[in-house]
């Protein structure tokens, strides 16, 4: 697209997350206008465009993906079925903004990567975290040497839910347990500062129906840096994170994932508090002004979410949910 009016997004499904994305969008009325919803369920579409004020709502996700007054599709399903909806899109020439994790395994990401790029079209994981300005602030400190060379990271998100065989983070049909959920935030936090890890290790237990519901995972490099990480479904935590170097540390206190700052720690300083601006909203307008910005520069990846570094992160999910053994039907 070119000009600066604002991009025409559609949503494809209607869950929680699609309706707080949305609530998010009005925020930035400048770059932003929600024109279309695509549902498999024709009802569902329209109870959500009449909730939102939206002018069209398609009963089929094609319907959606070829509806020509849209610039981009964000992918709301749950992961599991992240790689046939994005593909409908990219395939008709739609850009994609896709929620974490971009599928449920490498084959399936790296099938969405060839087909985004054989069609020269955007596509973009919606790791809010890698364009999160409290992170973007923390990673060109780090640049700078604030805290020397970087030797470990720790990382947690964990959540209590109640046991619920029903549930999609219970049910290995729809890509269940914390890792994928959970656990894709601190190894994509992770992996944003130390890279790709060298070995990777990992314990877990796991419920009733075969997915991980407590999981410890280590990351190891050969520079002798470490990545210490955790998730969960049975503990609320502070989801807190620190990144460790040679001369000092930065600590995020709390909701590392979507922070509002963190304190600096320095050899021979007083900690240092950075607080950057509130984020509006719920914190999901980061990514679709991102989104606006590669679009109207005629981008097809985000430098800031890059394909590839999305590839990293889902390979070593691979990795973690072999070591711990689980699979999901058809892997």
């Amino acid at each position: 697209m070119t000009g600066t009016r604002p991009v025409r997004w559609g949503v494809l499904a209607t869950g929680g997350i699609a309706h707080t994305f949305a609530e998010d969008l009005r925020l930035i009325p400048d770059d932003a206008e929600l024109v279309a919803v695509g549902s498999r369920s024709a009802d569902a579409a329209h109870r959500f465009a009449d909730r939102h004020g939206i002018a069209r709502a398609h009963g089929s996700w094609q319907d959606l993906a070829m509806d020509p007054e849209v610039d981009v599709v964000y992918v709301a399903t749950p992961h599991s079925a992240h790689r046939a909806a994005a593909a409908l899109c990219l395939e008709a020439g739609m850009a994609v903004l896709c929620e974490k994790p971009l599928t449920l395994n490498l084959a399936q990401a790296q099938d969405l990567v060839t087909i985004a790029r054989k069609q020269n079209v955007f596509l973009m994981e919606a790791m809010w975290t890698y364009v999160n300005p409290a992170v973007l602030r923390m990673q060109e400190l780090i640049a700078d040497g604030a805290i020397g060379e970087l030797r470990s990271v720790h990382a947690d998100f964990s959540i209590a839910l109640p046991y619920d065989a029903a549930h999609r983070l219970h049910d290995p049909a729809q890509g269940g347990g914390a890792v994928l959920d959970l656990g894709v935030y601190p190894v994509s936090f992770a992996q944003l500062l130390l890279g790709a890890p060298d070995a990777v290790s990992a314990w877990a237990h796991l419920n009733p129906q075969g997915v991980d519901d407590n999981t410890g995972i280590l990351l190891g490099y050969d520079s002798g840096a470490v990545a210490v990480l955790s998730c969960s479904l049975g503990t609320q935590t502070a989801q807190h994170a620190s990144v460790n170097g040679t001369l000092g540390r930065i600590e995020f206190a709390r909701d590392f994932f979507h922070a509002g700052g963190f304190v600096l720690h320095r050899q021979g300083h007083e900690a240092e508090e950075i607080r950057l601006p509130e984020s509006p909203g719920n914190g999901y307008t980061h990514e679709a002004l991102e989104v606006a910005r590669c679009l109207r520069a005629g981008l097809t990846e985000s430098p800031y979410v890059p394909l590839d570094g999305t590839l990293a992160v889902m390979a070593t999910l691979d990795a973690v949910r072999a070591s711990i053994g689980v699979r999901y039907p058809g892997e």
